[in-house]
């Protein structure tokens, strides 16, 4: 004989057909494709009304403040950096020093440092950020270090974070690369992110050159290298003035996926703002709100010397950016300290016709030397290859890894996030009660953009059936906001509208259905209704299945953050709404996030980055969302939240996090952690059950377990 769980668990959670899905995540694209556009358009506008140097000092000036900003808090760097020179290799006409440096507290930096031999006063000094292909020793960076030692200047090659000796993950194919994505969320959380990190390293580089008597203080270069050096690169030299000469390599303008040849219109239809991706460097969070696009970064260094720089063919006549550049470079009467290089053929296509190159090929490095010539005088050099074994590069011997007790990475995170934490718990334990709760909001919805949902929804259809004493209602909605819900509402047949119980899932309908039946059966028992809710990007209106860091929802997410919004922010956003619009209906409010993610065992490995099987990756956003509705709508009675995160300071325990992009919440642990927005709600019940760390295995709980149709029968109700 059936159960009342069996017959919840043969409801049928869809709402939408398939056509209507597809319409509704279509929409989403859209809008989230429609804001870029915008952006776009609002940068070209003002770009339009510069016509001076003032006017275009007046343009980029706050974008520039607000790229500083968005990096995270600065580094107090104080003295120079302590430099330790732990080999050195004499060679013909130039000496190699491996040598390390602390960036920050506790975090060093390893890099080569080619010197010229016979040294006739100050010379350049070079410095080159290199790709997310491979460290300091690839081939391609010694031959620059050794070709450009011999003709007379300093060149410097760091390991960038998580790369070649300050790897602290498991190595293997692409996995410093990958691993960046793991870097930069447990950056996010604490309120920083890899860019700020990455300009840092280059800032204490520069530092640490300009202790050298042999360097020219107004002699600066620095190159990024193709495949993501150029971001850090630009970044940089735009917010450094010790930069004398910059070239980033396909940054700020035409990327090498990009069409070509460019349309005749790009000039209108080009994409200044970019797009969203797992690659944080390439997508700078607020960047799209703030104005600090590429381009404009790229031409705030004017007017110190710039080579604008593409791996493949370039279309000079076409390229919208550098007919920007070139007005900048106007406005100060600086033309000829603007140039170019670039190669030959397209990313899809094949060597020779194709440039393809590591780092910077001999082919980009030809106009380089000239334009060098001009400028510095450097000699036009012969390419010189005099590659060396890895190890003969070595900086960071076991002796002075233990003398300067060089740690992981991720442990500097954890000491920053713990530090900030401690202090916002202070501010928060300094307020009252309401207080609190009210700077709990407005932190929040800095961090997560627009929560406010406006009106009350917009009901697009509805369907009622009545399926063995329970009433179904599926209805499909709209926000004020425009976002798209999709929803499925069980009512005991004989209501008295006592209660409702408002649910969300990444999973959505058909999880709950699946997997809570027996909760379900029992809120309807006990005359308690059970509103489940597929949010925008949940449930039947997920744009994809893949949620790990290479899906489409990352990129999604990713350029939310650009325009200064978020996908957790959305949902919030349309969650309250739907809270405010069952209050017409109900008496009492409930609300319930809950995951269905399986976790990971606790002893498990971190597997290769997109090579081994995909751990299981957590779905923390359900329950985190019922906090926040709870947090920010005063009348929801009570919140129960299942397989939320314990607090998102256990991201910074472990190298590795599993989590999807749209659960970070970037400067969390500035602001306070989970467990404070949960103690906030207090007197409110609240219950926690089944947390996860960050690496997605079982946590400690912060209330006890409990049967939660009993649970939410005795708190539901408003006290009276």
């Amino acid at each position: 004989m059936a159960t009342a769980a069996d017959t919840i668990r043969d409801i049928d959670g869809n709402v939408l057909s398939a056509d209507e899905r597809h319409r509704a995540i279509a929409a989403a694209r859209a809008d989230l494709a429609g804001r870029q556009a915008e952006a776009n358009r609002r940068d070209s506008a003002l770009w339009a009304r510069v016509s001076s140097r003032d006017e275009w000092e007046a343009f980029s000036r706050p974008s520039l403040a607000a790229l500083r900003r968005s990096l995270g808090p600065p580094v107090e760097d104080g003295e120079p950096p302590d430099t330790h020179v732990t080999a050195s290799i004499e060679a013909d006409g130039y000496r190699i020093e491996n040598v390390v440096y602390e960036s920050r507290q506790g975090v060093f930096v390893t890099a080569n440092l080619y010197c010229p031999i016979r040294e006739a006063g100050p010379a350049p000094a070079i410095v080159i950020v290199h790709s997310h292909h491979n460290g300091k020793h690839q081939g391609e960076l010694q031959d620059m270090g050794v070709t450009w030692a011999r003709a007379g200047c300093h060149v410097l090659v760091m390991d960038q974070l998580g790369y070649g000796e300050r790897r602290y993950h498991a190595p293997g194919p692409r996995q410093d690369y990958r691993f960046r994505y793991v870097t930069a969320a447990q950056l996010h959380v604490i309120g920083d992110s890899l860019m700020g990190w990455m300009v840092q390293d280059i800032r204490r580089s520069i530092d640490l050159l300009l202790t050298r008597d042999t360097v020219d203080p107004g002699a600066i270069i620095l190159i990024g290298a193709v495949a993501g050096g150029g971001d850090p690169a630009a970044v940089a030299a735009a917010l450094d003035e010790r930069v004398s000469c910059a070239i980033p390599f396909n940054f700020g303008g035409p990327q090498p996926e990009a069409e070509y040849p460019l349309p005749p219109d790009a000039e209108a239809t080009f994409n200044y703002m970019g797009s969203g991706s797992w690659e944080s460097t390439r997508n700078l969070r607020l960047s799209g709100r703030d104005g600090f696009l590429p381009w404009a970064i790229v031409a705030s260094i004017a007017p110190r010397r710039l080579i604008y720089a593409h791996e493949f063919a370039w279309h000079r006549e076409r390229d919208p950016v550098w007919q920007r550049l070139q007005r900048v470079y106007g406005f100060y009467d600086a033309e000829d300290r603007l140039s170019y290089t670039h190669g030959a053929g397209v990313l899809t296509g094949s060597p020779p016709e194709a440039t393809h190159c590591n780092q910077v090929g001999i082919e980009h490095r030809r106009l380089i030397h000239g334009a060098l010539h001009r400028w510095y005088g450097i000699p036009i050099p012969d390419e010189n290859q005099e590659r060396r074994d890895e190890t003969a590069l070595t900086c960071l011997p076991a002796e002075t890894r233990a003398r300067l007790r060089v740690r992981p990475a991720f442990e500097a995170f954890r000491r920053v996030g713990r530090e900030r934490l401690a202090n916002a718990r202070a501010e928060l334990a300094a307020l009252t009660p309401p207080e609190r709760v009210a700077r709990l909001r407005r932190r929040w919805t800095a961090m997560l953009g627009d929560t406010e949902p406006g009106d009350l929804m917009r009901v697009l259809a509805t369907r009622s059936t009545d399926v063995d004493g329970v009433r179904t209602r599926r209805e499909s909605m709209r926000s004020a906001s425009g976002a798209e819900m999709a929803v499925l509402t069980l009512t005991p047949s004989e209501s008295t509208g006592r209660a409702v119980v408002l649910c969300v899932a990444q999973q959505g309908k058909r999880g709950f259905l699946a997997n809570r039946a027996e909760e379900i059966a029992g809120l309807l028992a006990r005359d308690i209704a059970v509103c489940l809710a597929d949010l925008p990007m949940t449930g039947e209106l997920q744009p994809g299945s893949d949620r790990t860091w290479r899906g489409a929802v990352t990129s999604m997410s990713a350029t939310e953050w650009m325009l200064g919004g978020s996908l957790l922010g959305a949902k919030l956003r349309a969650m309250r709404g739907l809270a405010r619009h069952l209050r017409a209906t109900w008496a009492d409010v409930g609300v319930w996030g809950d995951s269905f993610a399986a976790t990971n065992p606790e002893d498990f490995a971190d597997p290769l980055i997109g090579d081994d099987p995909d751990p299981n990756v957590s779905e923390p956003g359900g329950g985190l969302l019922a906090v926040l509705t709870a947090l920010y709508e005063g009348h929801v009675t009570c919140a129960v939240a299942r397989g939320m995160l314990a607090g998102y300071a256990g991201l910074l325990d472990r190298a590795h996090c599993h989590l999807p992009h749209d659960a970070l919440v970037p400067g969390v642990l500035t602001v306070g952690d989970i467990p404070d927005l949960v103690a906030a709600l207090q007197p409110r019940p609240t219950l926690v059950t089944s947390p996860v760390d960050g690496r997605n295995t079982a946590a400690a709980a912060l209330t006890n377990d409990a049967d939660l149709a009993a649970w939410m029968d005795a708190h539901v109700a408003r006290p009276a």
